[in-house]
């Protein structure tokens, strides 16, 4: 499959290149042999990692080495309280990068076969409506490999070319390959392959089966993760916001009670530990979800997109200043730091990704109208009316924004007299500026349509039937999750941070002696304060994940705003809690 640019891929393999020497350096340096487990290798290959998974695996380790080992040198030779409180940063930093390097990729990965395996139920009815237009494996395979632009997709596709020459369509293959992650998708498949087979009155039984496989299987899956989620969410819950919280409350009486607390352990608790077992346990729930149905992804060639993240990193400075200011005449001096990064990082995030929401929105405008227009131009087109003809009518039957997409497609091949699918994805056509993948296969299979005629209309019909079980089946699926999903965004966005503020305001009027110095307000404000910010961060890239599947610019967005709200919420919880104390 090709991409949407080819000019977009030889800058990212030029900036690649310097990062692969760079790593095989490292593995060239390294002490050791390090055996590569099979996953990770299929890990590498699934996100096209150009440089060798034994290099990639092994230059991790050679950071975490010397990047220890040169911590350890400068410590000894400076000296000094500094000194080691950077060198011990350094050796955490150094770890870190080889935890990344050993299990971000696995479930970077995994999280990219999650979003891929989302697109399952529109490949497999793809593949329905290619089987019922023509009775043959290879043109349905074709077909479906043709109106998708996904990982799926290319993935059918690539089996199909394969397969080319020999008495095999590639279906079966394909549908092995993915058995281990989503069995439904294996089973629909084959009954596709077997209904191209089966005499002509059984084939639209055995189509209607493969179709109802595949979203039985994609409900009873989300169904049963949903039903999973309640204990290990709990757990995330308790241990990662009420108990940490509360731990911190406690801090000035374990103080007077002789018990060390210093601003080393304070920092390394909140600092480093909590927020690294939160994002472990986060990754780990997130790595659990069988499938999703992500938005579409806006490209910053969108027209509506800017062009670079110029303007919200200026916001963000702007922002980040104010809030230092604000924060420190409202609150106190130690509150400054929590305020311009809560505020400078969270505006700088809605800023840039709030465009792409308002893309998105408008494209889940154009999909929700597709069945309704779907069903009328099927109707039409049983009737023996051409594609063209039963579109203009179509208008009238399909709601705003869909109907105004399809009036300007009507418009346009009209004046132009260019296909279907021309005026629809043709340079200015009217869906050339809507990326979604559903428009995509419905324009495609109308172009299809044009060329078979009246035949086509219940495949039409079937094909908006689809959208309609699919958007119920999303639905479904989170409203399952929904009162998971918002007790974490809510506890991101505001329970956390009025917890944190009234602990810090609280911790103040009880160490106001000096047998509390050690967790004066000074110190404890900001680590408490910092560590509400990496909940709303964590939280909602975990509620957001969970509900709609890993997605940068929508986690970007939504965490922005929790930042926002994170960041005023605690300020504001400090100063009341000490005017009522």
């Amino acid at each position: 499959m090709s991409h949407a640019s080819g000019s977009d891929d030889d800058p990212a393999d030029a900036s690649a290149a310097p990062a692969t020497t760079f790593a095989t350096v490292l593995a060239t340096a390294y002490p050791g042999t390090v055996e590569v487990p099979d996953d990770y290798r299929r890990a590498c290959r699934l996100l096209s990692i150009l440089a060798p998974a034994e290099t990639v695996l092994t230059a991790s380790y050679g950071i975490a080495l010397y990047g220890s080992l040169l911590a350890t040198v400068a410590v000894l030779v400076v000296r000094g309280q500094l000194a080691t409180t950077v060198g011990l940063g350094f050796v955490v930093l150094s770890l870190s990068v080889a935890a990344l390097g050993r299990y971000g990729i696995p479930f970077a990965a995994e999280a990219k076969r999650i979003r891929t395996l989302g697109a399952a139920p529109s490949l497999v009815t793809t593949l329905v409506l290619g089987a019922t237009l023509w009775p043959s494996a290879e043109r349905a395979a074709a077909f479906a490999g043709r109106a998708g632009n996904g990982l799926l997709a290319a993935r059918l596709d690539q089996q199909r070319r394969r397969a080319a020459g020999t008495p095999r369509s590639g279906l079966e293959t394909f549908a092995v390959a993915w058995n281990g992650r989503f069995p439904a998708l294996e089973r629909a498949v084959g009954l596709v392959e077997n209904a191209t087979a089966a005499p002509a009155e059984e084939r639209p039984e055995v189509l209607e089966r493969a179709r109802r496989c595949i979203l039985d299987g994609t409900r009873d899956e989300m169904a049963a993760f949903a039903a999973s989620l309640r204990g290990p969410v709990t757990g995330v819950y308790a241990f990662g916001v009420l108990l940490p919280l509360a731990m911190a409350s406690l801090l000035p009486a374990a103080a007077a009670a002789g018990v060390p607390v210093t601003a080393s352990v304070l920092i390394g608790t909140y600092g480093v530990v909590l927020p690294a077992a939160l994002l472990i346990a986060c990754c780990w729930l997130l790595g659990r979800r069988p499938v999703a149905f992500p938005p579409a992804t806006v490209p910053r060639s969108h027209p509506n997109v800017p062009d670079t993240p110029l303007y919200s990193v200026l916001i963000g400075v702007v922002a980040g200043i104010g809030g230092w200011l604000l924060a420190g005449v409202i609150v106190a001096e130690w509150a400054s730091p929590v305020g311009a990064l809560g505020a400078g990082v969270g505006s700088a995030l809605a800023i840039n990704y709030r465009p792409v929401a308002e893309v998105r929105d408008h494209v889940t405008d154009i999909e929700s109208g597709l069945p309704d227009a779907l069903s009328a131009a099927g109707r039409r087109l049983d009737r023996g009316q051409s594609v063209e003809a039963a579109l203009v009518e179509a208008v009238d039957e399909a709601p705003e924004p869909t109907s105004g997409v399809i009036e300007a497609a009507v418009e346009r091949q009209e004046r132009l007299g260019t296909s279907v699918e021309g005026a629809f994805l043709g340079p200015g056509g009217a869906l050339a500026d809507v990326p979604s993948h559903r428009t995509r296969r419905v324009a495609m299979l109308l172009d299809t349509a044009a060329t078979i005629g009246p035949p086509a209309g219940e495949p039409v019909t079937t094909m908006g039937e689809h959208l309609d079980a699919l958007r119920a089946i999303e639905r479904e699926t989170r409203r399952d999750l929904s009162q998971i999903t918002e007790t974490l965004s809510n506890t991101a966005a505001l329970f956390g941070p009025l917890v944190g503020g009234a602990t810090v305001a609280l911790a103040g009027s009880m160490g106001g002696g000096e047998q509390f110095s050690t967790v004066s307000d000074a110190l404890l404000g900001p680590v408490v304060g910092w560590y509400v910010l990496v909940l709303a961060v964590l939280l909602t890239a975990l509620s957001t994940g969970l509900h709609r599947g890993l997605d940068r610019a929508l986690v970007g967005y939504r965490a922005g705003l929790a930042l926002l709200s994170a960041t005023a919420t605690f300020l504001v919880a400090v100063v009341a809690t000490e005017l009522l104390v």
